[in-house]
């Protein structure tokens, strides 16, 4: 009895999800723009660049060219690449996993050069630069 129960709550929240969110129809690789280019059910297109999607940053064109919908509309695939984009998700602006999002960020922080983080870095290096690490006293 309780897997029916799971099963039934989990078909009404899809369909929840099926009333209220858009989903994919179509999905294409467009060279001339460098994008990938999702049609979606509310007769809006979302397009973005490769280099920005998790498991995408190095694909080449040719591995892009084909794309797959899920059946429920909700996610596309790249076969090529294993590589699979979430269609909420991607409405939401998260190109990729919290962990891969986190470290992209990281990245993009790391090549700040505003005033202060020039100052800062001019002033350390007059200190001498990093300091070195130590190793631990148990090994």
């Amino acid at each position: 009895m309780a897997l029916n129960d799971t099963i039934e709550k989990a078909t009404e929240r899809a369909q929840v999800l099926q009333q209220r969110l858009p989903r994919a129809v179509s999905a294409r690789y467009d060279r001339a723009s460098g994008r990938v280019v999702i049609d979606l059910s509310s007769k809006f297109s979302v397009s973005f660049s490769p280099r920005e999607a998790q498991g995408l940053e190095h694909a080449k064109p040719s591995e892009l060219e084909k794309i797959e919908i899920s059946p429920s509309g909700f996610g596309i695939h790249f076969p090529k690449l294993d590589a699979d984009l979430y269609i909420p998700a991607l409405l939401e602006g998260f190109l990729g996993s919290a962990k891969w999002t986190a470290a992209r960020l990281g990245q993009i922080g790391g090549r700040s050069q505003s005033r202060a983080k020039k100052a800062s870095s001019r002033a350390n290096g007059r200190l001498g630069g990093r300091p070195a690490k130590r190793k631990n006293a148990t090994g």
